[in-house]
This record gives C-alpha cells, structure tokens and sequence, in this order.
C-alpha cells in the first residue's frame, strides 16, 4: 500500500470535508452546497462508501486529495503532507524530486520552533520563561503552544539549521531567508538571524502547519531598546498574515461544536482565553479580520463574538473586519469587557466575568447603534440625521436583508424617517464587497444535449444495478450511446465485464486507470448520479428506467443516420450520380422501417 492509498484508508472523506463546509446526509451519501462555485441548491454528493465526491454543478470531483488540492489551492505533495497528520501517517518521502520548495520551508519552520521552544527551557531563556509564568500561564501551556525563545545571538539558529540537525538535513542561507528567519546581510554576503532576545510565538495555519512567528521584545528591554514590542515573520511561500488566525488549528472543533468563535487581538489574550477553559478563541493578531479570515471562521460557525476594545463608535465605523463579517452574513457580536480591561486581564482577575461578557454580549448593529445615539437627543433634527447617516453607512455592509429590513423599520421608529425613503438612500450608498460576498464565476462543464445527458443516465442504472448490465449489453452497442466520452466508458465495460463475468466497484476503478484514459473520473461521476437519483430504485423500476432510455437512445441513433443519408442522397442528386442515389434510398427506407418498429429483447 502506498503513502497515500494508507492516508485514504485511514480518513473518512465526508469528516474532511466537513471541515470546511456543511453537509447533511441524504440516504446513503452526503450533499452539500458546492465550495467552488455559488449555488442555491445543493448539487455537491459525497460518497462515504467509496470515498469520492463530484459536483454536478461545475464538475469537479474526486478523492479526498483532489478535494484539499482544490480547496487548499495545493500541489498533490503538499495534500499529501496536510493530510498525513491527520490519518496518523508518518510519511517518508523517497522522490526528492516531489519534495517542494514549500515542503522544505515548512520543514525548517518546524525546526526552527523545536529549537526556540528548547531554548525557553535552559538558562538562557529563563527570563523569558519567569516573564510568561509571571503572566499566569502553567508549565504545560508553555508546552502546549511551544512558546520558545530566541538567544541574543546573531548567526546562532542559522548555524543550527546550516548542520544536520534532528531530521538529518541541512539547509542553505537561501532557504533559510525564504522562510523569513533570518535576514540578508548589506554586503550579499551570508545573512543574520531576524528574532533575536524574544519570546517567540509560533504561528500555525489550521491544519496544524508552523507557518511564521511572532516575536515579543522582553520586559526588562522595553525601557532601553528603540524597535517595536513585537517583529513577526514576512510573506513567505507559506505565511500570508491576511489569510491566517492565530489558534485557530486549536480552536476550530471547539469553535464548531459551541457554535461560536471569539476572537481577541493579541496572541496572549488568545493563549490566556484557552488556559481558562474557553476553547473556541482564535486571534487577529492587532489587525482588522479580512475576506480570507472571515471566510476560514465560516467554514466552523456563523456565529462571531469580537472581544476587542470597541469603546469608541468612529473606530467601528472604520473597522474593515465588521464590514467584512457583515458582508459574509455572520451573526457578530460584540464583548465589553469590564472595566475596559482586555481578556488576559479580565481572566487573570475573574474568569466569571469573562464568561458573563461572552453570555450578554448584545449584536454588533445593536450596540453600535446605542453608541452612536448616546449623548444624542433624537428629538432635534439634526441629531437625527447624525443617526441616519452612521447607520445607513453600517447598514451599506450587511448582506442579510432580513437584518437589512428589521434595521430599516427600526430606524424608521427611531427617527421618524419614512422607510421606503431610508431604502433609497440605502441603494445609492456604496459599500465595500467583500470577495465571497461578490457571486463567484461558475465553472460550468460544456452544454451536454438530452441524448448525451440520457446516456449517462443509463450507464449510472447500469453502475447502480449492476444485474442490468447483461440485458442492457444484449440490447444496445456502444455507438447507440451519445458522447464520445461515454461510448468509450461503455466500450471498458463491455471488455472488463466480458472478461470478468461481474461487476466490483475497486475493480473496474483499478481497470480504468490501467487504460490511461481518465475513465476513472467518469466512473465516480457516473456511480454518485446513481446513489443521488436512483437511491430509491428497487430492481424493477431500474430496469424499466433503462428501457425507456435505450429506447430513446436507439429513436436518436436511427433518427441521425436518417439525417446523415438524407444530406448523402442530395449531394448524390446534385452529382447525378444515379446508383449511389439508389443505394441510399433503399438504407433509408430499412433505417426508417427500423425506427417505426424498435423493440427490445
């Protein structure tokens, strides 16, 4: 068994995916609302038993890897890689060839936080390590986020990676610069390490990939050194901050079971929340949330709490990241804390009144609206209109029209502002739209006519039962189905269930792929259009399906050959060529006997 046939065998495909999307069991198999392309019903079919899925919206399908490879926009080796973990796969890689730039950036990453974290554990990290201590955080938490430290040293972790460390490779000043841990020197000539006498956060993507670091400056040096508090990783080929949430790898099947995902600014707020026991906590990181991180906490909730400072109304006006959730249609919140304090705080002096805070947190567009009124008095008019304005330029965001409507009538008992005016208004404000808020392109396979459509059906009855496949091989040839494509499988199924005398799904799957002609991808197409419309079917009913078909297949092939001889006969008259003309004359009429008298055995 090879690396990644054992991975398959040790995932169910329908858990995978169901980490970025929900999906409902409907009979045997699993729909959902396809990922790659908008839709309003659900076209998207998974099969647990065979472990495959298609969308017969846009036409994608697969395994599992081809499932991450588009979702994850990743080559097969990384796919691999992803996944590994997950099956409880220890990989080997044997072509190095195969192994990527990426795979190795993230191989060095990795090593470069077993030896941070190695270092918070001697005597050179002990500052560090009594800073995090004194901060209320417990010995196993340093472990669990392997929070490090890095030396006062310029080349001391370059040095370390240009050996053969722990897994046996060594790496160059290139590679080492292209992971973002150390910087190139003025002259060209070799580099020095970027984090240098700081706690070191690592920052993991959510499949559990270090991808960056974020790096605090000690106490004792924020008095004497003039650079910034904390100094993260650059873009690199494995760190986009745009796209990423710290904790989110931890948080996400707590966030997914309580329906709800909080988010904090800082990485200690995040790593302060779960040592309290609130589990579904990720971090900003000191930024407003974009397209990329709105949609990656949609895959678990709809539900967003936002736990930062929001004291001041203007500041959530400009807020990017509440426009964004709004425009992706999440339920937001918002949590004041007490005291304006912030969730390290707050915890570390009464984690009930966190809880509390999180419990009675009101909606974010309730909330800002009693912000923007107070200190108002909505009897004058032009405290009104202060109103209007800063809600209406809110409101410009919110994609949900049920919440769009109820704030309108609000607003219209609020103010006194006719609603179908506050609408008008509404229509001419233009507010930024997000990326997934915008409908994306779909990616439609070619129009395929009635005749090719029927063809499918048929070979997906004969996939689904396969009893049939006897009487229907007796009953109609291969140039009798329409699609090339589909002739062609037919003509595999013929050959395999001559040669086999049955018919076995892993089989046939293994038969294609020896032919080398993609067939594989039409069969798990073909076998999931069976298990969504023909799940209901008993064996008769099957049967008097794929007669209907055949016959209708069979009135289309003859109906085409007529076609094809009549334009014969009139380039044969136009060329008086007289026997020709009279040899095709006598083919029509036995087709056009044919057609009038098609009958099954």
């Amino acid at each position: 068994m090879s690396q990644s046939e054992e991975i398959k065998s040790k995932l169910d495909i329908v858990e995978v995916i169901r980490e970025y999307i929900n999906v409902k069991a409907v009979g045997a198999n699993f729909q959902a609302l396809c990922p790659f392309h908008n839709e309003k019903t659900p076209s998207f079919v998974i099969s647990p038993e065979k472990q495959i899925w298609h969308c017969f919206g846009c036409g994608r399908g697969g395994d599992v890897f081809a499932f991450v490879m588009e979702k994850e926009s990743l080559v097969f080796m990384e796919a691999l890689r992803l996944l590994a973990p997950k099956a409880g796969v220890v990989l080997q890689y044997e072509n190095p060839a195969a192994y990527s730039e990426r795979n190795r950036i993230l191989d060095i990453l990795e090593l470069a936080g077993k030896y941070y974290a190695h270092l918070l554990k001697t005597p050179a990290g002990q500052s560090a390590r009594e800073y995090l201590l004194g901060r209320g955080l417990k010995e196993a938490t340093l472990e669990e986020w392997q929070l490090g430290y890095s030396p006062d040293a310029w080349e001391n972790l370059t040095n370390f990676l240009h050996a053969r460390p722990l897994n046996g490779r060594k790496y160059s000043d290139e590679e080492i610069f292209t992971a973002g841990l150390a910087v190139k020197k003025e002259n060209g000539r070799g580099g020095y390490d970027r984090f240098r006498n700081r706690i070191m956060f690592p920052i993991w993507d959510v499949n559990n990939n270090l991808i960056a670091f974020s790096a605090r400056l000690l106490p004792a040096q924020e008095k004497t050194e003039k650079v910034g508090k904390y100094i993260n990783s650059p873009q690199t080929k494995v760190y986009d901050k745009s796209r990423v949430l710290f904790a989110l790898n931890k948080a996400k099947q707590a966030i997914r079971q309580t329906d709800l995902a909080i988010v904090v600014e800082g990485q200690m707020d995040a790593i302060a929340c779960h040592n309290h026991g609130f589990k579904n906590v990720v971090a900003s990181s000191g930024t407003a949330l974009t397209t990329e991180q709105v949609s990656l906490i949609k895959r678990f909730t709809n539900n967003l709490a936002l736990a930062f400072d929001m004291d001041d109304a203007g500041q959530m006006a400009a807020d990017r990241g509440i426009k964004e959730a709004l425009a992706q249609e999440m339920n937001l919140k918002v949590v004041t804390l007490p005291q304006g304090k912030d969730p390290d705080e707050c915890l570390r002096n009464n984690p009930g009144d966190f809880a509390k805070a999180v419990a009675s947190a009101p909606p974010m567009l309730e909330y800002y609206f009693q912000k923007i009124c107070r200190g108002l008095n909505l009897e004058t008019i032009a405290d009104r209109r202060i109103v209007e304005e800063k809600m209406l330029a809110m409101l410009a965001a919110v994609n949900n029209h049920v919440e769009r409507s109820y704030w309108l009538k609000r607003l219209n008992e609020e103010i006194g502002t006719d609603e179908k005016e506050l609408r008008e208004k509404l229509s001419r404000i233009k507010a930024p739209r997000s990326v997934e808020a915008r409908p994306k392109t779909v990616a439609r396979p070619a129009a395929v006519s009635r005749p090719e459509r029927l063809s499918e059906r048929l070979l997906a009855v004969l996939l689904r039962f396969p009893s049939l496949i006897t009487y229907v091989l007796s009953n109609l040839e291969p140039e009798g189905l329409v699609g090339e494509e589909n002739s062609r499988f037919y003509k595999n199924l013929i050959i395999y269930y001559n040669k086999s005398t049955s018919y076995d799904y892993e089989a046939f799957y293994h038969y294609l792929l020896e032919q080398g002609e993609a067939g594989e991808k039409l069969l798990n197409k073909l076998v999931l259009l069976g298990e969504k419309d023909f799940y209901s079917y008993d064996e008769g009913q099957a049967k008097s399906e794929a007669i209907t078909i055949m016959l209708e297949l069979k009135k289309y092939y003859y109906q085409q050959r007529i076609k094809k001889l009549e334009k014969a006969v009139a380039q044969a008259e136009k060329e008086e060529r007289s026997e020709d003309l009279e040899m095709l004359m006598v083919e029509i009429k036995s087709l056009t006997d044919q057609l009038q008298n098609i009958k099954l055995t």
